[in-house]
Parts: structure tokens; C-alpha cells; sequence
């Protein structure tokens, strides 16, 4: 099958769905949810897509590896031919849309300014990811069941929690971070698996409840940032899924009950 031939079967659509796989790695978000891909055209020859950031400044490493993503999935497309993605509007366009054409990679890219590795980088919010997940599921499980102490959370396995959202999201990142995902794996474990201890599972959860706190909160605001810096892109973004919040009163509550 020729390109001329093969990109007159692919769509925008296809475009977009490839697109679904490249996540914001601080917001731990899909870069089409929060409506960073500016344009998406077709050429003679391939395909060319254009990102926007909420920001001029965005940190110059996260911009690169989501515009990198974005070239390795549109990549991978079958018969896709030429694929330019371009970042638009940043302080280091002009060097990240350079790197990205040549195919000159992170290090090659920003040379002495690479302090560390892209994949350092990506396995750091892998690991937040986890957490906050875990933190949704656990937090959403104790709202849900009124028997339930935050130190019983240390007990808790996969089997127990409900079949939705959450527990899905959980077990994409344990997958993503090599953890056991059978359903009498116990939820509440730290990067490596290691399970946390009933006398430390209640910190535990807070602690992870503030990880997931902080993502959610740069999420909304830079969601907010980009429909300020490009009217109209709001309509780009998709809804959020309900927040996990866990109420001051019920947590004073379940704190009380747990101590006495």
C-alpha cells in the first residue's frame, strides 16, 4: 500500500486516539483530555500536529518528553509516512522542534543542560501516579463502607475494591511499575510492592492522599492557564472524572474511632 493510499484511510480520529497513550507526566493526564493538541493535518506525505502548554515556561523536559510521545505515537501508526510534531509557543520551541525533527533525542537535544535522563524523569511521576491512584481507590472504598478505620486500609486487597473507574486506573499504573496486580495483592504498598504495616497505614494514606491532592490541583489549574492563554480550547478538554475528596469532618471522624 503506498502513503498517498494508506493516509487517505487514516483520520483525524485515529490521530487523536493514538494520541490518548501520551500523558502529561506531571498532571498524570492524557495530553487530548486536557486539550494540548493545538491541530492536526495531513500532508502529501504524512502527518503534522501541532501541541500547545498552559504556559510559555513549562519546564523545558516535561514539554520535550510529551512532544517526543507524541512523535513516537504517531510513529508507530502502520503506513502513517512523515510525521512532524511541532510544540508551539514555548521559550525552547526553536531547540525542541530542532531535536524532535532530527530525531536527536533528550540528551542530544538540550546537551549540557540534560541534567538527567528522560526515563529518570518519566519512572519519578510513575511512582506519583501509583500513589494517587492508590489513594482514589482506598480513600473511595473507605467512604463507601462506614465499617471501614483508615488502619484497616493495610488489609485491603484488590479483590476488595469495587469494579470501577478507580480500581482500573489503580491496576494500568501497578502494571506500568511491575507490581503484582492479582486480586490478593494487598492495595496499600509503596513503589516496590512492599506492603505498609497496620500501625502506618493510616500516615501512609495521608501522605498519599496529599500526592494525589497536589496532582489534582496542577491539573485544575493548568487546565484553567490554557483556556486563559488560548480562548476557546476549553471546548478542546475533556470533563474530569470526579474528584476523590475526603471530607475534614469524616476524616476527624474516622481519626477519632481509630484512636479510641
Amino acid at each position: 500500500m503506498s502513503t498517498a493510499i494508506a493516509l487517505l484511510a487514516l483520520t483525524e480520529h485515529d490521530v487523536m486516539r493514538a494520541l490518548d497513550a501520551v500523558i502529561d507526566p506531571e498532571l498524570d493526564e492524557p495530553i487530548t483530555d486536557l486539550g494540548f493538541v493545538r491541530s492536526v493535518r495531513f500532508t502529501d506525505v504524512g502527518v503534522e500536529v501541532h501541541l500547545r502548554l498552559p504556559t510559555s515556561f513549562c519546564a523545558p523536559n516535561f514539554a520535550y518528553l510529551m512532544a517526543s510521545d507524541a512523535k513516537d505515537a504517531l510513529t508507530a501508526l502502520p503506513e502513517i509516512g512523515t510525521v512532524i510534531v511541532e510544540l508551539d509557543d514555548h521559550h525552547d520551541s526553536g531547540i525542541i522542534n530542532a531535536g524532535l525533527a532530527s530525531d536527536a533525542g533528550y540528551r542530544g537535544t538540550f546537551r549540557h543542560e540534560a541534567e538527567s535522563d528522560l526515563e529518570e524523569l518519566r519512572a519519578v511521576f510513575q511512582r506519583k501516579a501509583h500513589t494517587a491512584a492508590m489513594e482514589r481507590a482506598l480513600t473511595a472504598l473507605l467512604r463507601s463502607r462506614s465499617d471501614l478505620l483508615e488502619a484497616d486500609v493495610a488489609g485491603v486487597t484488590l479483590g476488595d475494591l469495587p469494579d470501577d473507574g478507580a480500581k482500573e486506573a489503580l491496576l494500568r499504573r501497578r502494571e506500568t511499575l511491575g507490581l503484582d496486580i492479582r486480586a490478593d495483592s494487598l492495595v496499600l504498598v509503596d513503589d516496590l510492592g512492599v506492603p505498609y504495616p497496620a500501625a502506618s497505614a493510616a500516615l501512609a494514606l495521608r501522605r498519599a492522599r496529599s500526592t494525589r491532592i497536589s496532582i489534582d490541583g496542577n491539573a485544575h489549574f493548568c487546565r484553567g492557564l490554557l483556556a486563559t492563554r488560548y480562548p476557546g480550547s476549553e471546548d478542546d478538554q475533556a470533563p474530569r472524572a470526579e474528584e476523590t475528596f475526603f471530607p475534614l469532618t469524616d476524616l476527624i471522624r474516622t481519626t477519632r474511632r481509630s484512636v479510641a
